[in-house]
């Protein structure tokens, strides 16, 4: 199959198909350097997101851009932009509500009154556009509203920089916050006044307490010393197969304190895996 479109330069001819044997090669870069599972099903959505990248670059077809992305150049240069292009990012506020009632209800009272004194830690791996820790930001912030002396610290990490940029800046589809009380946003989030681009931008008062970093689940080593007393980590152990999915939680659970909290997505499952965490509620399990 070939595109040909007019240009500057003139005619140019794209060959507009991911042949099978260059999306092997991708699917096992992928699987061997960030343990993301990459089957057969997935070839047409891959050479979806790769051609606008393609394209930027002036290339003309999908095995170009892979000699490219293999040799030593590309390696150093094009690795960052190659993650934003395959890694997938959805998420909403207050998704899978009932992680943040738990929260709320059980985790932080049972710090706030075990821990006098003592900031709680919360770390989002795998935090995506922002969404998920700003949630988490809320309801601490509620929280210490409520309870003088409470104070927090909130971690948020992903493995594409364009996500931690989105992220770090903030600024959402007002579509993004529609599981957000009306109270809320107008305590923590501030409206765009254009009403052709309905944007949410979060406020500085909310932001203050998170730092975000980049960082692969698949590293052999975090780099971090402090343990946390809460991970979420949620859809992402998905992309994985079943043992990396066991590795990946054991090295979180390292930075994981005792008698800690551990969130994962409603569609995954801790089922037979040898980690040190006891099941709680359906999701929510408690460092052993």
């Amino acid at each position: 199959m070939e595109n040909y479109k007019n240009n500057e330069g003139g005619l140019e001819c794209f060959r507009a198909e991911l042949s099978e044997k260059d999306f092997q090669a991708f699917s096992k870069y992928i699987y061997s350097r960030y343990g993301i599972k990459m089957p057969p099903i997935k070839r047409i959505m891959l050479q979806g997101r790769l051609l606008k990248r393609i394209r930027e670059l002036k290339m003309r077809s999908y095995s170009e851009y892979k000699d490219f992305f293999f040799s030593k150049e590309g390696q150093q240069n094009e690795l960052l932009h190659f993650l934003n292009v395959v890694t997938t990012n959805k998420t909403d506020f207050f998704r899978e509500p009932v992680h943040f009632a738990f929260l709320n209800e059980t985790v932080l009272p049972q710090f706030y009154k075990n821990n006098p004194g003592k900031t709680f830690e919360v770390w989002s791996a795998g935090c995506s556009s922002g969404e998920e820790p700003y949630t988490i930001s809320i309801v601490l912030n509620e929280f210490e509203r409520l309870n003088s002396g409470f104070t927090f610290k909130l971690l948020g990490t992903d493995i594409s920089t364009k996500m931690l940029k989105t992220a770090a800046r903030g600024v959402y589809n007002l579509k993004k916050a529609e599981a957000v009380s009306m109270d809320l946003k107008k305590r923590y989030f501030l409206k765009s006044k254009d009403k052709e681009n309905q944007t949410i931008k979060v406020s500085p008062f909310l932001q203050r307490n998170i730092t975000y970093d980049y960082l692969n689940l698949m590293d052999n080593h975090y780099g971090m010393s402090k343990e946390f007393d809460t991970i979420f980590c949620r859809n992402v152990l998905i992309y994985f197969d079943r043992e990396t999915q066991e590795k990946v939680i054991n090295r979180l659970c390292m930075n994981l304190k005792k008698g800690g909290y551990f969130f994962i997505g409603h569609s995954e499952s801790l089922s037979a895996m040898d980690v040190p965490l006891k099941h709680i509620k359906p999701t929510i399990f408690e460092k052993l």
